[in-house]
């Protein structure tokens, strides 16, 4: 198991399934767990450690509202941690998105963009960190931005086609 995925609540779900589909995709073995630095505080201790003894490389923590989640995760390993900002009905995921980016010094997380598009871009983040020493890897990322290179090309050339 090389990645693991925490989020604050099971409604957060939806945000993190394209951080699922992009491991997926990629054959990276991971696992998602809920766990709240708030509310779960001791479970959330205890899965980092298991996790590490697994293997886990990277973790990637997907919360809202006031969002430590990430940065507690980072306080308990050395191992990169890429917070993914939920987005919540009172402010938009600004709230999540300050606590995030706003780690103290010495105590990094990596901060994506709030929501979907945010947790997509955690994993392929993960995928390159993989990359580094997994050649198999690297090469199905490469092979993953020609394709984005190639949809764009076939993108434009049907917008031609309208005019």
């Amino acid at each position: 198991m090389k990645a693991a995925i925490f989020i604050g609540s099971d409604s957060d779900f939806d945000i993190a399934q394209g951080a699922v589909d992009i491991f997926k995709e990629f054959e990276i073995g991971f696992q998602l767990e809920v766990t709240s630095a708030h509310r779960s505080p001791e479970r959330t201790e205890n899965l980092i450690r298991d996790l590490e003894e697994k293997g886990t490389e990277v973790f990637i923590a997907v919360a809202g509202k006031a969002a430590h989640l990430a940065g507690m995760v980072a306080a308990h390993t050395q191992k990169p941690v890429i917070g993914v900002p939920v987005g919540s009905a009172t402010l938009g995921g600004l709230d999540a998105l300050l606590s995030t980016v706003q780690m103290p010094k010495g105590i990094p997380v990596a901060c994506m963009g709030i929501g979907k598009s945010g947790a997509i871009n955690a994993a392929l983040l993960v995928v390159e960190i993989l990359s580094l020493k997994d050649k198999s890897t690297a090469e199905k990322l490469s092979r993953y931005r020609q394709q984005m290179a190639e949809n764009v090309r076939n993108a434009s050339e049907k917008t031609k086609e309208r005019i």
